[in-house]
């Protein structure tokens, strides 16, 4: 289920699978039509989902986006006799708040003391409250969203002014809509970002490669926030001594507090990290897998896929392993220009057919009238690259990126350059 450059990127690795004998994409794009049969279905129409699963047969429902897990499909299916026995990667509507709601990860993490930023809730009623808190705040301040806001709910204020002026927007002029209707804010984590990735079936769970993803529109992490530019995998930080202080203060705390709260959780953690000075911080919870650090996680596992995710809907990913490739995986994501403000679509795009050096993940593209492909979104085309080192995987990607075009492209030409300064050391 879902359309972007990550849902790509799984049915790819799915139709590889000895296992998968039919592979559908609800509503996918030009990229998917090529592993599976596309299904014009929106995400969120989960009676039509439900019908369409009935009369193919399907046995295996993976859940994309955020947006169907937080309105509960996984809820949906268990509520209906005949779809209640149908394999679906994605947690519950309740396990979905850990994305949905700011206020509730935090409390959360409170609960179990996962290490996280210092933080308080404002709502609006609490204007006052929250304009005299952010005031003395120690400076840079982060002012969250409470609610989905597609990536985009996050501000870093610089100074007291621009914080009170941005909880004002946030909340009085509910700048992200229904999002900001409740605004946390909460300590600047400085360090070095990585995401880490977790598969679980309640009881069990299996930590996947972990990637670095580029957010802003900018070149050297500058302008706005984006839903990622590109990304890495290995990360070369993310020490063997590091990953371990992760599984332990933050992953099993993690999967043992939603057992504790009998919250019903089978799908992906994607756990956004901070590194400061070699203690993890966790900065937010998405319930499912980010994008485009899929483009490079998944390229990286060996394993068939289908296994991992059938044992996750099964509850038997204690006795399933997977094995990995031994080389760098790297993302370039070429974006319309415009992004992440407002941007045409159903411009041409040409020379995906040439790119050798690299796999082409699509995102956001359709079909024209002649069977052309069209732009049809912000982040358009994710490039990936592989290679002995990070340095020739993004070698390979960037050479992908020079055969594709279409008028008012954009990309980021310094993705990885920062992993390499750390390995180059």
């Amino acid at each position: 289920m879902g359309s972007g450059g990550r849902e790509h990127a799984f049915s790819w690795k799915i139709a590889q699978s000895d296992k998968c004998e039919a592979l559908f994409i609800a509503p996918g794009n030009a990229g998917t039509a090529d592993v599976g049969t596309n299904i014009n279905i929106s995400v969120t129409d989960f009676d039509s989902i439900g019908n369409f699963v009935k009369e193919e047969g399907i046995d295996l429902v993976i859940v994309g986006p955020e947006d169907p897990l937080v309105k509960g499909i996984a809820d949906y299916f268990k509520a209906d006799p005949e779809l209640a026995k149908v394999g679906l990667v994605g947690p519950s509507k309740e396990g979905a708040q850990l994305e949905g709601s700011k206020d509730f990860s935090k409390q959360f993490m409170e609960r179990h003391k996962v290490p996280t930023a210092r933080s308080k809730t404002f709502t609006r009623e609490s204007l006052e409250e929250g304009l005299n808190y952010v005031s003395s705040h120690p400076l840079p301040v982060v002012l969250k969203a409470d609610g989905l806001a597609a990536g985009k709910g996050v501000i870093i204020a610089e100074t007291n002014e621009e914080a009170r002026k941005t909880l004002k927007e946030m909340l009085v002029d509910a700048k992200f809509g229904d999002a900001s209707s409740r605004v946390v804010i909460e300590q600047y984590l400085d360090g070095i970002e990585l995401s880490v990735f977790v598969l679980t079936d309640g009881e069990n769970y299996k930590i996947l490669p972990e990637a670095k993803d580029y957010k802003r529109i900018g070149e050297q992490d500058t302008g706005l926030n984006t839903g990622g530019m590109g990304a890495v995998t290995p990360v070369p930080f993310a020490t063997e001594d590091f990953l371990k202080k992760v599984e332990e203060r933050v992953v099993k705390p993690t999967v043992n507090g939603l057992k504790s709260e009998s919250i019903d959780y089978k799908g992906f953690i994607f756990i956004g990290l901070m590194n400061m000075n070699g203690d993890p911080y966790v900065i937010e919870y998405n319930v499912r897998m980010g994008d485009p650090e899929t483009q490079v996680v998944l390229p990286k596992i060996k394993s068939d896929l289908v296994d991992l995710l059938e044992a996750t809907a099964k509850g038997t990913l204690g006795s399933t392993d997977y094995t990995t490739h031994d080389e760098a995986f790297t993302t370039v994501v070429m974006v319309s220009g415009g992004y992440p403000g407002s941007y045409p679509k159903g411009y041409e795009i040409s020379g995906i057919d040439a790119v050798e050096s690299a796999t082409v993940f699509h995102a956001g593209t359709t079909h024209g009238d002649q069977n052309e492909i069209l732009t049809n979104g912000g982040r358009v085309l994710a490039i990936t690259g592989k290679g002995p080192s990070v340095e020739k995987a993004l070698e390979n990607a960037y050479n992908g990126v020079s055969k594709i075009s279409w008028k008012d492209e954009y990309h980021r030409r310094d993705i990885g350059q920062d992993i390499l300064k750390l390995i180059n050391q």
